[in-house]
């Protein structure tokens, strides 16, 4: 079936613990406007509503940071795609923090009842913390938690309060199944992390795999793994390639990441499978670049060959 595609820019920055990354779509429409592209004309995106004055004042929520701000962030986005959804549109979102991952896997979910969804999570984090194990408080380290449902009290280290506990559950959708999540990349984890990965028996594909398998390969078993769901979505943190090739613009760039052909290669293999719904791509942080823009502009070569895939596929 051909795919409308509708750029959605969602600027939330309130679950990162650096700022900078809500100016990461409009870091990425100045990558395009400096190499003279009319891709946006072609393509004009929506804009979410963002609450990141709440980074204003200190949140109340020590162990899940302006999680109040987060639970706008989810509804707001499973709005824009319950409406994507009616005007047969394919989303392609690009979005500040990783936070609010969270929202379009249950806004995926709740629009799509009854079908089992995959997520292929391309990223240098596992992002599995809880309130309750959390060494930060910041919740784009918990969006996978949230659409997997869990609070991982085997590894609990943090007392959380009611209130906390209240927003939380309601963040919880148990969108996915352990068994339809799969990591690459993933490389910079803490143990709880770790004890969940090993628990679920999550699959993280690491750099050295990918490389030692072969690109096509890696495509085949990706492709058989999530043969068995009805839709997939891709989630791409730029932090998932070499900070070397690429530059220090995201919140928590990790060294020994894909290069930037490995991630264009992996990015394009997948989105041409047809029961990709949705894609999104997070954490460029011009505020952080050491190489001018240099990180936006590397994610709008990856978006511009994702787009000319979608593209073919019409």
């Amino acid at each position: 079936m051909p795919k409308k595609i509708q750029f959605i820019f969602n600027p939330s920055e309130i679950g990162a613990g650096t700022r900078g990354s809500s100016l990461g779509p409009a870091a990425i429409l100045a990558a395009a406007r400096e190499a003279n592209s009319s891709f946006f004309d072609n393509y004009p995106p929506i804009i979410l509503s963002d609450w990141n004055q709440l980074l204003d004042t200190a949140s109340p929520f020590r162990k899940a940071k302006r999680i109040d701000g987060i639970q706008k962030v989810f509804n707001c986005m499973e709005q824009e795609l319950a409406h994507q959804k009616n005007a047969g549109q394919f989303p392609f979102i690009i979005s500040g923090d990783h936070a609010s991952a969270g929202g379009t896997i249950s806004g995926i979910k709740k629009v799509n009842p009854g079908k089992k969804l995959g997520v292929l999570w391309i990223d240098a984090h596992a992002d599995l913390h809880t309130p309750y194990t959390t060494p930060s408080g910041n919740l784009h380290g918990m969006p996978l938690a949230t659409a997997l449902g869990i609070d991982n009290l085997e590894c609990q280290k943090n007392e959380v309060d009611s209130a906390t506990a209240d927003y939380w559950n309601q963040l919880k959708s148990s969108a996915i199944l352990p068994e339809d999540l799969v990591f690459i990349s993933v490389r910079d984890t803490e143990s709880e992390e770790d004890f969940l990965i090993d628990q679920l028996g999550i699959k993280n594909y690491s750099v050295a795999e990918l490389r030692s398998m072969g690109m096509e390969k890696l495509l085949t078993e990706l492709k058989n793994r999530f043969s068995s769901c009805d839709i997939v979505y891709i989630s791409f943190d730029v932090d998932a390639m070499d900070p070397d090739e690429t530059s220090l613009g995201t919140g928590t760039p990790v060294p020994n990441g894909l290069s930037v052909q490995e991630a264009r290669l992996l990015l394009t293999g997948m989105i041409s499978i047809p029961t990709i719904v949705a894609v999104e791509l997070v954490e460029v942080n011009p505020c952080l670049d050491d190489k001018k823009n240099k990180m936006a502009e590397v994610a709008f070569d990856l978006i511009k060959s994702m787009v000319e895939v979608l593209e073919k596929e019409n």
